[in-house]
């Protein structure tokens, strides 16, 4: 054996001790156990291929969202006074939640307690000013309330926030036409029935009027 085969032979037999070394060693990484989840939150399943099945884990709904369910299923069945219950408790856990405030609110209304219901959809409209809808509710209770100013303020401001939605208009005719305002009501009957042509009782308005007119 010459001197340069003998160099050969010890690197050859150093190669192989280092690569059986790492070989039985711990460092050596084993299928199933250096695969980590990427979120803390995160669950890996899977029994034949761990790297294939990624779950997160139920995320269960707090009390406050509990309790507006709660509320929307009692007010979906016509039961007033369980979800009259539900969102008082509601209210109890955050009394800051424009969600909350607007459903009291709304079940208020249809509990025929208009001052309350007022007090309640002003609360709202602080907390979500730029929401059309809670200015076109309370501007019908405060119809109701005889408080025709204001409510013809808020009508106002509910087309001013959502100017193609037909109802609005039907709902600012209503007022005008309980003020005696018939001409205007007319026009805003129309104005609605042109945006939404299936708008049945803005039809029936209309034609109220022009028959009040022919008399």
């Amino acid at each position: 054996m010459t001197f340069f085969q003998l160099i050969l032979f010890a690197l050859s037999a150093f190669i192989f001790y280092i690569f059986f070394k790492k070989l039985f060693s711990e460092d050596y990484p084993k299928r199933g156990i250096d695969f980590e989840a990427k979120k803390d939150n995160a669950q890996i399943g899977g029994i034949n291929r761990p790297d294939k099945t990624f779950s997160e884990p139920t995320v269960e709904p707090t009390r406050l969202e509990q309790l507006i369910a709660m509320t929307d299923e009692a007010v979906g069945k016509g039961d007033l006074l369980e979800a009259k219950k539900a969102i008082q408790s509601a209210l109890i856990v955050d009394k800051k939640s424009s969600e909350v405030i607007s459903r009291y609110a709304y079940i208020l209304n249809e509990s025929k307690e208009y001052e309350e219901a007022k007090e309640y959809y002003q609360k709202a409209i602080e907390l979500n000013p730029e929401d059309d809808m809670l200015y076109a509710s309370c501007a019908n209770v405060l119809h109701k309330l005889g408080e025709e100013t204001n409510a013809l303020e808020y009508h106002q401001k509910s087309i001013e926030l959502d100017a193609e939605y037909a109802p609005h208009y039907y709902n600012y005719a209503n007022t005008q036409y309980d003020q005696k305002e018939h001409t205007l009501a007319l026009e805003l009957y129309e104005k609605a029935l042109t945006i939404d042509p299936e708008l049945a009782v803005a039809q029936e308005m209309i034609s109220k009027i022009k028959t009040e007119k022919s008399l």
